[in-house]
């Protein structure tokens, strides 16, 4: 995120990112939270949401021996630190367990879920600066369907009276549409004292954070509601079924960008993309190809159908595939061809140089102009290690070549086809690593 990208908050505010649900619903053994939508776990697109409004101080709740969360929010720097809910008791006590690691903080406290991938920042924005002149404002959302969420009660002048779940609300409170996201702010001043006056008197018994907005009202402090302008965008992900629907949604969003950037997707609906694929203007993508993360492309490349990349950087003016494979750590040079049936792993393939067909090159330099045949296979990993293979430029390589690693060929060195090749090959020599022919007459038939 480029400091341009980032807006600052008037009179600053932060962070508490409720993540302690187990997936159960999910039936999985992963935190919900570390499923994936476009690649990337759902706690990091709320974490990448809220970064370029520059929180003070990130609180991710979770619940213990969630390490794999751990992991995933380093990334966003020691401002970002975990709180352990050791018993789960709802969303208000979720919260009150991040009264220690506020300690007396007098800003605006931002509570978001953890499962809502699909939050952008600008929704964010928008709801922080409304917060500035009230002490709770809360994230509304109108929905055709609203079946399942909390409604949000308002008076005739639009105030914020109180929030009601689903499985307490009457008749008519469940007739209403407008509906509680999950997303409020609230002044850190008031928010502890708040979140203490809870009790579990509901249907659930738990410490709904949704109270606080009655108990504010008494108080006579000031309750707002903002409306989200995408409810879409506040979708919460408890189950497989949904994971797959904000799949689809955010997919949907990545390439209309990309189009909108200057990227041809031939057949927009069966390319895949990752949160962080970068692909510059005039780029041609045909359909059927899936990119995994950490992909940068150039302009004026080509990607052909059935290619699958990753962790790759491919420079202008090459043509990846039909049927490519580019694994990580593979840096495709200017103008190079990797062609139908070619798997790179850990390759710097320099400008020029072509693989054609049906050959796998790993843990490779291949210099540029290089010529890689059909069949070829650099023999990289003897058991125990992984060991390198040169290809120097200009150099020829003959169909269905072995290049036992590690080895060198030379630069405009040739090897013949079918050979196998265990020793360094001088520039401009021709290797020959195969048995001497032999005919033997009239033994066809026999």
């Amino acid at each position: 995120m480029t400091d341009q990208n980032k807006h600052k908050i008037s009179g600053g505010f932060s962070c508490v990112i409720l993540a302690a649900g187990k997936g159960t619903r999910m039936k999985s053994a992963l935190p919900k939270v570390m499923h994936k939508v476009a690649g990337q776990p759902l706690i990091t697109h709320v974490l990448s949401a809220c970064a370029p409004l520059l929180p003070e101080k990130t609180a991710v709740v979770v619940a213990p021996s969630m390490d794999s969360v751990k992991q995933a929010v380093a990334a966003f720097g020691k401002n970002v630190q975990l709180v352990v809910q050791t018993e789960q008791k709802g969303t208000g006590h979720a919260v009150l367990c991040s009264k220690e690691f506020f300690n007396g903080y007098k800003g605006k406290v931002l509570v978001l879920c953890g499962d809502t991938p699909l939050i952008t920042t600008k929704t964010l924005e928008g709801l922080l600066e409304a917060a500035q002149s009230h002490e709770i404002v809360v994230l509304g959302m109108r929905l055709a369907n609203p079946f399942g969420y909390g409604r949000l009660i308002t008076d005739a002048s639009g105030r914020l009276e109180e929030i009601i779940e689903e499985r307490d609300a009457t008749a008519e409170q469940k007739a209403i549409d407008l509906c509680n996201s999950g997303i409020m702010v609230v002044s850190g001043d008031r928010l502890f004292t708040l979140l203490e006056k809870l009790t579990p008197n509901n249907s659930a018994g738990e410490y709904y954070l949704t109270d606080i907005v009655a108990l504010a009202n008494d108080m006579e402090l000031h309750c707002q509601t903002v409306e989200a302008p995408d409810s879409s965008e506040l979708a919460g992900i408890n189950t497989r079924a949904q994971l797959a629907s904000a799949e689809n949604v955010l997919q949907n969003k990545l390439r209309a960008q990309m189009m909108e950037n200057g990227v041809t997707l031939i057949d927009p609906q069966s390319v895949y993309l990752r949160s962080d694929t970068k692909i510059a203007a005039d780029v041609v993508v045909h359909p059927q190809v899936v990119f995994g993360d950490n992909v940068i492309v150039e302009s004026g490349v080509e990607i052909r159908s059935f290619s699958h990349i990753e962790g790759a950087y491919i420079k202008e003016g090459a043509i990846i595939g039909p049927f490519a494979r580019i694994r990580p750590k593979s840096t495709i040079g200017k103008n190079a061809h990797i062609g139908n049936f070619v798997e790179i792993k850990n390759t710097m393939l320099g400008d020029g140089a072509k693989a054609n067909h049906l050959s796998y090159v790993g843990d490779s330099d291949v210099g540029a102009a290089a010529n890689i045949g059909a069949g070829t296979i650099t023999c990289n990993y003897d058991g125990v290690n992984k060991h390198k293979t040169t290809i120097g430029a200009k150099a020829s390589i003959g169909s269905n070549s072995s290049l036992v690693a590690p080895v060198t060929i030379g630069e405009g060195a040739v090897t013949g086809a079918g050979s196998v090749i265990t020793q360094d090959v001088p520039k401009d020599a021709l290797a020959l690593g195969r048995a001497r022919q032999v005919n033997k007459e009239n033994r066809a038939k026999k």
